[in-house]
């Protein structure tokens, strides 16, 4: 008989911070490793962590794993499959979870994708990008699209049949006909799921040097590209349900929509994020620190860099942020009925003048964005939970 008070699941991420090189508008955690000791020391520590949490997990089901990177399919098999066998050990970890790994196509044949899934990964993210060869380039991408064809097809052959494609749009020497190029022939191969993320250049990314001289698409177009690709992406049978995400009918990412949702996961590894007992905390950048602070016996290394316990109007405010992303939107009565309070009252008026000018739908039972409001959703959300007001 189930217990009636069993703790909700959670989820967990692993980060894998290697590549083969490093992309020039990145500035995740990733750097391309000089030796194989410091892939071997990086997953040793992975396992001592998981062994560390595993008591205080002991009565938390865990339903959906996100390997991430970085490029976790940079590691040869074996060192994936040591840290799945580390998480089944040290977690209730069922048959049914989502267990999704990042890849890229330069760095996964058949035989190291039948390993993966043979080893209980039943989701795979492949980062495409573009089908256009002078955008993969201009990207720094080390792939050709016939590379990622070729992936795709052995992803179906070693039994993958839950499969994300990612997309981006807004990136040098992008076209508008190019971008529609991009989605005819992804959606030809009919994944499951579709990301579909917009270029940002980040501080201190080469990209980011040399951002004048970039060939990029103007706003109007990067927006027009967005619109179509939503009504693209909609007559091909993948509906939006959430700003960039797009899926067959039950193909939801469900370790995505736990972020979005505001649930609880642990994050494992350097640089991963965690919510876990009302607390929010962050692990360093560090790899060599993350290293040591984890396999050195009492080690006075903090691998923690950041920790913020999450007070009431912190919630609301990350809540409606989180839960705006998502195509349904914030519903008034899941909001009153966690946090005690009327949404309109926290949040109505300032969403007002952007219901009226068409960026916002407000039918009495949700708030949620128009698609001209996702695509400017960031603006309208930094204004709206500025002027909320904090306890």
């Amino acid at each position: 008989m189930a217990l009636t008070n069993a703790k909700p699941p959670i989820g967990i991420y692993i980060h894998i911070p290697f590549c083969r090189s490093k992309c020039e508008y990145c500035d995740f955690c990733s750097f391309v490793p000089n030796n194989i000791s410091v892939i071997e020391h990086y997953t040793d520590s992975l396992i001592l962590q998981m062994e560390d949490w595993s008591e205080k997990c002991k009565n938390r089901r865990v339903d959906s794993v996100y390997i991430g990177g970085g490029t976790p399919t940079y590691l040869d098999p074996k060192h994936i499959c040591r840290i799945l066998n580390a998480l089944y050990d040290n977690f209730k970890v069922p048959r049914s979870a989502e267990i999704s790994i990042e890849c890229n196509p330069a760095t996964a044949d058949f035989k190291s994708l039948r390993k993966l899934r043979a080893a209980g990964i039943n989701r795979l993210s492949i980062g495409l990008q573009s089908a256009n060869e002078n955008e993969l380039r201009a990207l720094g991408r080390t792939h050709t699209f016939k590379q990622f064809c070729e992936t795709f097809e052995n992803a179906r052959r070693a039994g993958f049949d839950n499969i994300n494609v990612d997309i981006m749009y807004g990136i040098p020497e992008q076209t508008e006909k190019s971008f529609a190029y991009t989605l005819s022939e992804v959606t030809k191969l009919s994944p499951e799921h579709i990301s579909l993320y917009a270029l940002k250049i980040e501080d201190g990314t080469p990209f980011a040097l040399k951002k004048d001289s970039l060939r990029l698409p103007d706003d109007d177009a990067v927006y027009e590209m967005y619109v179509n690709a939503v009504k693209y992406l909609e007559t091909r049978g993948y509906e939006r349900y959430e700003i960039s995400n797009f899926a067959k009918r039950g193909s939801a990412c469900l370790h995505n929509l736990r972020y979005w949702h505001c649930d609880e996961y642990l994050g494992l590894g350097a640089s991963a994020s965690s919510y876990f007992d009302g607390e929010r905390f962050t692990t360093t950048r560090d790899i060599r620190k993350y290293i040591d602070g984890i396999e050195i016996i009492d080690s006075d290394i903090d691998i923690v860099v950041e920790r913020d316990r999450i007070n009431s109007a912190a919630s609301m405010d990350e809540y409606v942020m989180l839960g705006m992303r998502l195509e349904e939107g914030v519903s008034v009565k899941d909001f009153e009925e966690r946090f005690g309070e009327p949404f309109a009252d926290k949040y109505g008026k300032q969403l007002d003048e952007y219901v009226e000018d068409g960026f916002v739908i407000a039918d009495g039972e949700s708030y949620r964005f128009t698609t001209a409001g996702m695509f400017v959703s960031n603006y309208i959300l930094a204004g709206i939970l500025d002027l909320g007001q904090k306890d």
